[in-house]
């Protein structure tokens, strides 16, 4: 049954994902993809769409995966999976885990944790950055699989100079909320002048 398996793979998910949204993208790929929930290319288009609307990734795609395969009601079984696990963790830790959080095995899974966390967000940015440039998959690097994206290249380029421009002029970071504006800003007109030209 869609909802059992829709509540089952998004719990688990939640249960083995630890680093928060970008830690999570491997595994939602791998679940979402095995299932044929969406294509590759659905998959990193709604994780742009995630990146630009409020809330988590894993909630955000557990909601629109569970609409496109039952409905409203499968929206609400799958986020319920996805964050059911988090609830029950925090709960506990609240409860039994500040008693030990200076035990040295305490520490050391958490330690642990560490490398593994800032592994998974390091291999989600090298992957989006290729989709971005052009890769239609890790793979293709070794193959043929190059087409470059000129609106993904530019519109990095663009981002890139306006980022680092406004830290120099105004010698703090750029409002996280302003420079996501910024780039929709950027990027729906670089699509449309791309389009115009016939490079997309």
């Amino acid at each position: 049954m869609i909802f059992w398996q829709l509540f089952i793979e998004f719990f688990k998910i939640g249960v083995f994902t630890f680093g928060g949204g970008y830690a999570m993208i491997p595994l939602l790929k791998e679940t979402v993809l095995g299932h044929n929930w969406l294509s590759e290319s659905q998959f990193y288009d709604f994780i742009g769409v995630c990146e630009s609307t409020p809330g988590p990734i894993g909630v955000n795609l557990a909601t629109y995966v569970g609409a496109t395969q039952a409905g409203f009601l499968g929206s609400l079984v799958a986020t319920f999976g996805v964050v059911l696990p988090s609830f029950l963790i925090i709960i506990l830790v609240a409860t039994i885990l500040t008693k030990f959080i200076k035990n040295r095995y305490v520490q050391g899974f958490l330690n642990g944790l560490k490398p593994v966390i800032i592994g998974l967000i390091l291999s989600t940015g090298i992957v989006l950055l290729a989709k971005c440039m052009g890769y239609t998959s890790l793979n293709s690097i070794q193959t043929d699989g190059f087409h470059p994206s000129y609106v993904g290249i530019a519109t990095m380029g663009i981002l890139f100079l306006v980022y680092f421009g406004y830290k120099w002029i105004f010698k703090k970071k750029m409002n996280t909320i302003l420079f996501i504006v910024l780039s929709a800003g950027i990027g729906i007109p670089m699509c449309l002048l791309f389009a115009h030209f016939g490079l997309m």
